[in-house]
């Protein structure tokens, strides 16, 4: 009997790599130089735009003015300029429908000039907007498939850039993306409505505190992007990785994390290689990607940016996993973005650090060195606190997904249950506020080392926590329980959503306290603060989330513990969600209502897609395999009993039933599967089956698969092993 050969070849061509195109010269143009060259900032619109005109793009970048359009020939041409004296031929409106992935339309800036030879053309009416089809998008119900109209609109606050392909480059405008009648079919509307309303309420409060001169405050945002690398040819022999993006069979090696060697490890050189081109690329972008490392699982990587304004950082985060998926495939390998593509080792988040600010007043959430003193610091504090307690199941929600339910809430990542990390200092700085007043903070300390050559260290007043989903990490909230394949907009909308509400709350009571005396106002802020802080603080918890004790807790403290997808998204249609969208003009009902609809439709879609490819997998690959086995077994057996050898048949018989086995579940599968159709006219009822009964029959499937891999002769097994896969580079 003869094996798979795919196995054996992928590695082979594993061991033999080579690189594809010759190193990089690093030391021919410094990072530095590199940084935005392909990006029509404010430094190249300043160069190339008349002085007013320039001045009003910038007005608008810096405080939200209305754009003023009659401009948009004037920006066109020199965008078209800029962009053609950088190799580009065409350009494409990119915008971000409810897909959660980048999509583009490209047009040529060539135009026939009626005497048989074409010029390049590109008018403000092409920058402002463009007019892919809406229908053929996911829209909950918002356009029919004969409604056909939609819209892109430029976004100047995110700045146009250059794409550069081996034989061309195309200038790229952010836009957003609405359907003929006016709704949002994407994922930067909402949010830019979010940064409008956010702003407002945030400088309400400013105001009360006496600032004069107040810029326009931004919800800022960093995402910390976790992935895995394996090498091409793995990834190919692997129809589930291919197809579902997670390994849907799979025995734990022999070897996993356990040695903790591989965090923060040296990199090998042919990911550091790949990271040196990752950044490269990104740095053209105007991307300020600052830390990468090896993380806690084999073959897991983690790429960091600093801080920009949300929105920008949103289109960025897409750009920053195109770019990984693109420059990977250089270097022979696949770039995995779902969040548990190996069972058995860490899974892939998207933590993101989430903070505000303007350019008059700085961090809002920075504490200084006396946060107790600090009343503007702990009056946003207290506001997100507030938000996140009224509205936790709104965040569990919006990082809710089918790959995302295999993440939360095991020992790798934040629980389902939504609670804050304070940290000791500023717990203590709450806990004085509910007895009536703070009056000190834990002071900073030092750490002394115990050896002579090694300095003094500055020591935190307080530890950090990796188990919180919400965690205050020194001049930020860090929201640990978001995706790494999702887009970063959907937390950040609702992120900017509640905590203007909250603002919006503080500010109002305020105003109506103080009555526009300022002398009033801080016994009308320590009354406010210690409302909230008695009323919310049951949020706060400082311990191990991954423990049992703490569920229990959560639940006696109120604290919703939505564990699946299908327990998280009907938190969209909460009255008080609708609500919150609604006051502040993010989202209409009806827009909300798409989204529970477009994310129900795609988690029945992911798992739909897993169980057929489980039963095509199971039925063409792994049971070929295994019955070559049991005959090859069956054969010897019958040789030794024809020459009178005594013998058992335990492994025969062990192989025979684990067939018996396979069959049975996947026939089980099959029918789970079928039976979803009958409840596909109710979406929500649909995704649970899918979750309860669809999901627990593919675990059924994969118990007889991977107990199958550990018996099967190794010539035989037709796919990578995760010990072929995580540890061959």
């Amino acid at each position: 009997m003869s094996g798979s050969s795919a196995r054996l070849q992928a590695v082979s061509a594993v061991t033999n790599y080579r690189p594809i195109s010759p190193p990089l010269d690093f030391s021919k143009t410094p990072s530095g130089e590199l940084f935005g060259v392909n990006v029509f900032g404010l430094t190249e619109m300043k160069a190339r735009l008349p002085k007013e005109i320039f001045k009003s793009l910038k007005k608008t970048i810096e405080t939200g003015a209305k754009l003023d359009a009659t401009s948009a020939d004037v920006v066109a041409s020199a965008i078209k300029d800029w962009a053609i004296s950088k190799g580009a031929t065409h350009y494409a409106h990119v915008f971000y429908p409810l897909t959660g992935f980048t999509a583009e339309k490209h047009d040529s800036f060539l135009a026939p000039d009626g005497n048989g030879g074409a010029i390049n053309e590109f008018s403000g009416k092409q920058l402002i907007q463009g007019e892919p089809d809406a229908s053929s998008f996911p829209s909950g119900g918002i356009r029919n498939t004969f409604e056909a109209r939609g819209y892109t609109a430029w976004d100047v606050t995110s700045p146009a850039y250059i794409l550069e392909n081996p034989n061309g480059t195309t200038l790229c405008i952010p836009t957003a993306f609405v359907s003929w009648t006016g709704e949002a079919l994407d994922k930067k509307t909402p949010l830019l409505r979010s940064m409008q309303a956010l702003n407002k309420q945030a400088q309400r409060i400013l105001k009360l505190f006496g600032h004069k001169e107040i810029a326009m405050v931004t919800a800022t945002a960093g995402a910390e992007q976790e992935y895995f690398l394996i090498d091409r040819n793995f990834y190919f022999a692997r129809p589930d990785l291919l197809n579902a993006g997670r390994t849907l069979f799979g025995a734990k090696p022999p070897k996993g994390q356990e040695f903790e060697d591989h965090y923060f490890g040296a990199i090998p050189e042919r990911v550091l290689a790949f990271m040196l081109e990752c950044e490269r690329e990104l740095f053209k972008l105007g991307i300020p990607v600052k830390t990468r490392h090896n993380e806690v699982a084999p073959a897991q990587y983690e790429i960091a940016p600093v801080f920009e304004n949300a929105n920008i950082a949103t289109d960025h985060q897409q750009l920053v996993m195109l770019t990984l998926k693109q420059v990977a495939q250089k270097y022979g390998m696949e770039c995995l973005l779902h969040e548990k593509p190996f069972a058995g080792v860490n899974g892939s988040g998207k933590h993101l650090n989430f903070s505000l600010g303007n350019a008059t007043q700085g961090n809002l959430l920075d504490p200084g060195a006396t946060p107790h003193e600090n009343a503007q610091f702990l009056t946003f504090a207290a506001a997100v606190i507030r938000a996140v307690h009224k509205y936790g199941h709104l965040l569990r929600a919006v990082v809710a997904s089918a790959s995302n339910d295999h993440r939360l809430g095991a020992n790798e990542a934040p629980p389902a249950i939504i609670s804050i990390f304070l940290g000791d200092q500023l717990t203590d700085v709450f806990e004085q506020i509910k007895k009536g007043g703070a009056t000190s903070s834990k002071a900073v300390g030092t750490l002394a080392v115990g050896v002579d050559t090694l300095p003094t260290l500055p020591k935190d007043a307080g530890d950090r926590n990796r188990t919180s989903p919400f965690a205050f990490t020194g001049n930020r909230f860090e929201f640990r329980a978001v995706a790494s394949n999702q887009s970063i907009s959907g937390p950040l909308v609702a992120l900017n959503t509640i905590v203007a509400e909250s603002l919006d709350y503080i500010a109002t009571t305020l105003e109506k306290e103080t009555g526009g005396d300022p002398s009033k106002l801080n016994s009308a802020l320590q009354k406010v603060l210690q409302s909230i802080a008695n009323e919310h603080f049951s949020v706060i918890f400082n311990g191990d989330g991954y423990s049992d004790a703490w569920h229990q807790e959560a639940e006696k403290r109120g604290l919703p513990n939505l564990k699946t997808t299908v327990d998280a998204l009907p938190a969209l249609m909460r009255p008080d969600v609708i609500e919150v969208f609604e006051k502040y003009n993010v989202l209409s009902k009806r827009e909300v209502e798409s989204r529970y609809n477009i994310y129900l439709e795609q988690y029945c879609k992911a798992v739909k897609v897993e169980s057929l490819l489980a039963i095509e997998v199971a039925k063409t690959v792994i049971f070929p395999a295994a019955i070559r086995y049991q005959s090859e077994l069956a054969v010897t057996c019958a040789n030794l009993k024809a020459v009178g050898y005594t013998f058992d048949t335990d492994t025969l018989d062990k192989v025979t039933n684990l067939v018996k086995k396979l069959q049975d579940s996947v026939a089980d599968l099959e029918k789970a599967a079928e039976d979803a159709h009958h409840h596909s006219a109710d979406v929500l009822d649909e995704a649970k089956h899918y979750c309860h009964k669809v999901l627990p029959q593919m675990l059924v499937v994969r118990k007889a698969v991977d107990e199958l891999e550990g018996i099967v002769a190794d010539d035989l097994w037709p796919l990578p092993t995760y010990q072929e896969m995580l540890f061959i580079k």
